[in-house]
């Protein structure tokens, strides 16, 4: 069956639902530019003014899904993802994207670039001098074995119907049509091959959406077209009248995700992420409940975390004037953190922290030095090693340098 742009143009015009064949064909033509400029920006200002039918508008998807290649994956695992629609000091794929692959998920993160005022993911990544975000499919396929996620760019190739069509709609004012907008976000992110996907729909003053009610317009439109296309997919509306993480900027907003993965640091940022990938690893069958899941989530940690932590506090108010440093270094040891025998497993949890440097000025009952240990009979014995270990005097000593000199 042969068709052409005009007609399918007309049929959308007038109200009419063309068949999936010719979405297919009308995509493929936006990929291969057989539909000139003129004649995509009639399309989109026809589904802009008229709207289409919720068949139709799955089969726009689908269609914009496959003018490009299909991601495929040979992985022992789920392949799973998250989108949002954009907010301000929103870094949670960030922080998501590795801690759903440290619980055995895999995640192609499919990115983009900031839009407006909002930041992209990929952007945010940038500021790391000399990552590189841009990867072809074996390094794709290398890295998610390996690591478990990748944070990439879309490309050329994938949904190229999309990528042309986006680009008419920034110019002919049809950026705002739930159809075009649920068909551009889903055929990007359905032609990466998920089993599952879950949506960060945001309404707020930081949102493109201003109102619940409009976020739960697109929402519901992305679930219903995303399942109706074969991927199991929900969505939260989340508040955007606030910055979500407390820093703005890429760089800024990078160094929030480290605190967050390493530290646990609470807030905002944290508290989305659990829920969002709660819902997400519930929704996959991968955990019985959503608090199973979520608890399974915030227990995680990239860098390991002691059972045991003990302050050790001064005896009496004073300056601290000297450590002995190879006792704390021993302690460390101790405590499981170094080999006392070659044939010794190092516990990489266990340690000292918070050592108060030489001149602190300390009152009795401050903290010092913080133990991290696996048990409690040892971080009580390695507390007292530490308190002997420090010397206290009534005057602050002088600071020496912290380069003595310097030979050559």
């Amino acid at each position: 069956m042969s068709f052409d742009a005009r007609s399918i143009i007309a049929q959308v015009r007038e109200g009419h639902a063309p068949s999936g064949a010719a979405m297919a064909w009308f995509a493929q033509g936006l990929a291969d530019h057989t539909v000139s400029d003129a004649q995509a920006a009639a399309f989109a200002m026809a589904v802009c003014l008229q709207g289409l039918p919720f068949d139709s508008r799955v089969d726009l998807t689908r269609a914009m899904r496959d003018s490009g290649p299909v991601l495929h994956w040979d992985l022992d695992g789920p392949v799973l993802d998250k989108h949002s629609t954009g907010g301000v000091g929103d870094c949670v794929s960030l922080v998501l994207a590795p801690l759903l692959a440290s619980a055995g998920v895999f995640v192609p993160m499919i990115s983009g670039r900031g839009l407006g005022h909002t930041g992209g993911t990929l952007d945010k990544l940038q500021a790391i001098p000399g990552l590189s975000v841009q990867v072809e499919k074996p390094q794709f396929d290398r890295l998610l074995k390996e690591v478990g996620c990748a944070i990439v760019s879309a490309g050329a190739a994938l949904a190229p119907a999309d990528k042309r069509l986006y680009a008419i709609r920034d110019v002919t004012s049809t950026v705002d049509s739930l159809d075009l907008i649920t068909a551009s976000i889903l055929s990007k992110k359905l032609a990466a091959g998920l089993d599952g996907l879950i949506l960060d729909v945001k309404c707020g003053s930081g949102a493109f959406m201003k109102t619940p009610d409009q976020a739960r317009v697109l929402g519901q439109s992305l679930v219903r077209t995303a399942g109706q296309a074969g991927c199991n997919t929900i969505a939260l509306i989340s508040d955007m009248n606030q910055p979500l993480a407390p820093a703005l900027g890429n760089a800024l907003e990078l160094v929030e995700v480290m605190q967050v993965l390493c530290e646990g640091k609470a807030g905002r940022l944290r508290e989305l992420t659990l829920q969002l990938g709660g819902e997400l690893l519930c929704a996959n069958r991968l955990f019985k409940s959503f608090e199973a899941a979520q608890e399974d989530l915030a227990n995680r940690r990239f860098l390991p975390e002691a059972p045991v932590i003990r302050e050790i506090y001064a005896a009496r108010e004073g300056y601290i004037t000297a450590w002995d440093s190879e006792a704390l270094g021993l302690s460390v040891v101790q405590l499981g953190g170094g080999r006392q025998v070659e044939s010794d497993i190092i516990d990489p949890s266990v340690g000292l922290s918070d050592v108060l440097p030489i001149g602190s000025k300390v009152i009795a009952g401050m903290p010092v030095a913080r133990v991290h240990a696996n048990r409690v009979g040892l971080a009580d014995k390695i507390g007292e090693t530490v308190r002997n270990a420090l010397s206290m005097g009534e005057i602050a000593l002088p600071a020496a340098p912290l380069v003595l000199e310097r030979v050559g």
